[in-house]
């Protein structure tokens, strides 16, 4: 039997506490990667943890963001603002605070936009993140 999530309302989506969109969006954004690289890797597993850690660390989200400030609507940019500047306690351990934000910003984004039903908008957006890890 194949799950069958239901969308949130654009509006309900984008109003809900940024850290449970980025706890979301942290989960969308792995598995895509995963996903993508058991596609295109066919490596060991320790292998292949390492590849994921390359693209889901916080430091490469926060410089993948740059790229993406421009193309999000206003929307997007509304709940990145939200989930970059939310007040938290916890930060992670091999990225600096600024890095760590900015990455929580960006995965309030994709849980932004998986939870409102945004599949294209969030694929369009995650394919970009792959295509500026092979060019970096």
């Amino acid at each position: 039997m194949l799950f069958e999530f239901n969308s949130l309302d654009n509006k309900t989506a984008k109003t809900m506490n940024p850290q449970v969109l980025a706890f979301v969006g942290d989960a969308v954004y792995s598995l895509y990667i995963r996903h993508w690289i058991v596609l295109t890797d066919n490596s060991k597993v320790k292998d292949l943890h390492s590849h994921v850690t390359n693209f889901v660390k916080a430091s490469g989200q926060s410089n993948f963001i740059e790229k993406l400030l421009p193309l999000f609507n206003e929307d997007e940019m509304s709940v990145f603002k939200r989930g970059r500047n939310y007040k938290t306690i916890s930060t992670a351990k091999n990225a600096s605070v600024i890095d760590y934000k900015r990455a929580t910003g960006l995965e309030a984004v994709f849980g932004y936009l998986y939870l409102s039903g945004q599949r294209d908008r969030l694929n369009e957006i995650l394919s970009m993140s792959i295509g500026e890890k092979d060019e970096g």
